[in-house]
């Protein structure tokens, strides 16, 4: 293999090879689907870029892309590279402001508006002069459409040759903490780090992925989009709504399969709502039938099929990864970022432990700073941050090592554990930092718990928020409900404090009345805490929280 072979030329060999096969399957309403092979793809995807070249555009120019997974952004990523472009792809839940500052400073002149839940709120966030293309499945009427531009324009020819240096994309963090910043990422970058992840997840032609975590994100963009463009005799297949999602599950029959911990946790959640968590530990350990409760168990989450379930982008607790395997589930965790496009660590079956997210890629070199920060370099390290060189210095060593801002512990086979974000830590009045992520993990193993935040800088001793899972919140909280869940907590509370050192022992827990979203502000689009935001929403209730001196407060 040629070490210049990049992730377009292996798209061309799959469109001479295999045009025939399908490769992504879009869900179209009443249970309906529609199939993408790879000559459909390619061909539409050839007529835009086309049209793209004919716009004016110069080589290299940033391209926008604001659309929910479907099939269309992966053809419309194509177009864009077949064109000579950058893609720059927005989440969809982001607001107007964060839509403007994004096509602003990445200087986008052309936007493509996909699939989308409410487009009008976002619109005025486009600014002015940016030519627009709906995609299918995009709103109505909004720019030049798509299927227009597919029947009257012919299509690009030949193997188009885009330099290992070319920039692909940029992504756009999240922003758990100010102003998103650009990540630039080179075509030689993206594939290289999309060639070592095919390899050690061992995708191959025949394997099946649903998409559904946003591809605007990296991990995502990574593991489904990518890899599956190198390998190519995959399917993808997407989710129509959250309301569908357990039948595109099903229809998927997944593979291969990624989430978040969150979502991990809520799966987890559903089915404790159908069985209490002791009857079905006490099954699962019943021999030969506790395989068959797994299997269940996995049939009705829609996973029996997968052969390898991976968690990344958040710390999940070790107990949940621990539960999963007991069902039968191959769970491992994943550390990465999107500053080495998700090429960082990976768990093994050789090489696991709940509470540890694995060891490095082939390729990765990984040390620790004296101040126990973990340090990086990557083949898929980006090329720097768009318009930020400030930046650039300050994010690497001298010695070319990315500074990840985790602070983490390192076993001599490797292994990773992260103990917590450097800017993250903070101190109480005791005058010890405290490192709030190890006791969020410890405290989300608790089924009543659906998500934590724990702060108290500069308070007498640490607090933790805590929203209750959604099937505690969907049944009312009627007094006696109320009465079992204070009760349990405070156990809880003084169970996580035995395991804690003096300082770092939380106080109480304050029940938080409305869940946080990625709607309200208070979750990024990849449901990471803005923990910002979450302490200044409760900032004026907690000197009374603190005079109450209960274990259990509702806020």
């Amino acid at each position: 293999m040629s070490a210049q072979k990049l992730i377009l030329d292996y798209v061309f060999e799959h469109e001479a090879k295999i045009p025939q096969h399908v490769y992504l399957t879009q869900p179209t309403g009443g249970g309906a689907a529609r199939d993408y092979t790879w000559a459909q793809i390619m061909n539409e995807a050839r007529r835009v870029a086309a049209h793209l070249k004919s716009m004016g555009l110069s080589p290299g120019d940033r391209i926008g892309m604001l659309s929910k997974n479907c099939a269309h952004f992966f053809i419309g990523e194509l177009a864009i590279w077949l064109g000579g472009f950058t893609t720059v792809a927005i989440f969809p839940t982001e607001g107007e402001a964060t839509i403007r500052f994004v096509m602003e400073h990445s200087e986008a002149k052309v936007l493509l508006v996909g699939k989308l839940d409410n487009y009008a709120a976002q619109a005025p966030g486009v600014p002015a002069g940016v030519k627009l293309i709906s995609m299918p499945m995009g709103p109505k009427g909004v720019g030049e459409s798509w299927d227009d531009i597919v029947a009257k324009t012919a299509p690009l020819e030949g193997k188009v040759q885009r330099a290992p240096t070319d920039l692909a994309m940029i992504i756009y963090t999240s922003g758990s903490t100010g102003q998103p910043k650009g990540v630039m990422h080179s075509f030689e970058r993206i594939t290289r780090a999309a060639e070592g992840m095919r390899d050690r997840i061992e995708f191959k032609a025949g394997d099946r992925a649903l998409s559904y975590l946003p591809l605007a994100h990296v991990f995502e963009r990574a593991y489904i989009e990518c890899v599956s463009m190198l390998v190519g005799g995959g399917q993808i297949f997407f989710a129509e709504s959250l309301d569908t999602f357990l039948a595109d599950l099903k229809r998927a029959r997944p593979t291969l399969f990624i989430s978040v911990p969150r979502l991990w946790l809520k799966f987890q959640q559903g089915v404790f709502s159908k069985m209490p968590p002791a009857r079905l530990e006490f099954l699962l350990k019943i021999p030969i039938l506790g395989k068959r409760v797994g299997k269940k168990v996995l049939t009705g989450l829609g996973l029996d099929a997968v052969r390898l379930a991976g968690s990344g982008s958040a710390p999940i607790p070790g107990e949940l990864i621990s539960w999963y395997r007991r069902l039968g589930l191959r769970l491992l965790e994943g550390y990465a970022m999107t500053e080495d496009f998700a090429f960082s660590h990976l768990s093994s079956d050789e090489h696991n432990e709940p509470g540890y997210v694995g060891v490095p890629y082939k390729g990765v070199e990984v040390k620790l700073s004296e101040e126990g920060e973990v340090l990086i370099k990557s083949p898929g390290c980006m090329v720097g941050y768009y318009k930020r060189p400030d930046l650039d210095a300050e994010s690497f060593t001298e010695d070319g090592f990315f500074r990840t801002g985790d602070k983490g512990e390192r076993k001599p086979s490797g292994l990773l554990k992260i103990t917590g974000r450097v800017k993250e830590l903070f101190k109480t009045a005791k005058g010890k930092y405290v490192s709030p992520a190890p006791i969020e993990n410890k405290l989300n193993e608790q089924p009543l718990i659906e998500l934590s935040c724990v702060s108290g800088v500069g308070q007498p001793a640490a607090y933790a928020l805590i929203i209750l899972a959604e099937s505690i919140r969907k049944q009312g909280l009627d007094a006696a409900t109320k009465e079992r869940v204070e009760k349990e907590l405070a156990a809880w509370l003084a169970d996580v404090n035995k395991g804690l050192s003096g300082y770092e022992q939380l106080q109480m827990f304050v029940i938080v009345n409305e869940p946080w979203t990625i709607e309200n502000g208070l979750l990024t689009p990849t449901m990471k805490l803005k923990r910002a935001k979450i302490e200044a929403s409760v900032a004026d209730k907690l000197e009374g929280w603190y005079a109450n001196k209960k274990p259990v407060i509702w806020a």
